[in-house]
């Protein structure tokens, strides 16, 4: 990994430089395939803004993808302590995320995988007597079990209906034909 550190209306010593590539180091180790990372300080000279006088921004382009951090602090010190805590928490969450996208992607070319003549493994069999409900009680079934789905046999339509929560939080109901 490659670290670009500049300034721009300071001046940089060359222990705030070591600084930030030891840190930026330790924090590369999180992510195998760490891109090159930009590192740029600037200080502003407003007297009204003591509070966030150093802006440190990071720029890396990591697994395919760019991550952007930027840090204010009173001293450079604290702007990088910051950044690259941020920083290595983005990594980290990157890098779980690649990891489950994999994950995904094995699991449904080994789904996939299957010939049409092999038949899918059962591993769990639930039966259960269905007595006839309205809606507003399966409603409350499902609000009971904490499930996100009932199955059960509508009283009114005397056919066997879903009813699910929806991502909004509404109730939806599958029906047959």
């Amino acid at each position: 990994m490659d670290i670009r550190v500049h300034a721009r209306g300071t001046d940089l010593d060359p222990g705030f430089r070591s600084a930030v590539e030891d840190k930026l180091q330790k924090a590369a180790k999180v992510f195998d395939h760490a891109g090159d990372v930009d590192v740029e300080l600037t200080e502003e000279h407003n007297p009204r803004r003591t509070e966030d006088k150093f802006r440190l921004e990071l720029t890396s382009l990591t697994g395919g993808r760019l991550l952007r951090i930027e840090a204010s602090a009173p001293t450079p010190d604290a702007a990088l302590d910051d950044a690259v805590d941020r920083f290595t928490r983005t990594m980290r969450r990157h890098k779980e995320r690649v990891i489950d996208s994999h994950r995904r992607k094995e699991a449904a070319s080994i789904n996939s995988g299957r010939s049409g003549s092999e038949e899918p493994e059962i591993v769990r069999l639930k039966q259960f007597v269905m007595k006839p409900m309205t809606i507003e009680e399966a409603s409350l079934q499902m609000e009971l079990l904490g499930h996100d789905f009932f199955f059960f046999h509508h009283a009114a339509t005397d056919k066997n209906s879903v009813l699910y929560r929806r991502r909004d939080g509404r109730l939806g109901l599958i029906e047959p034909a």
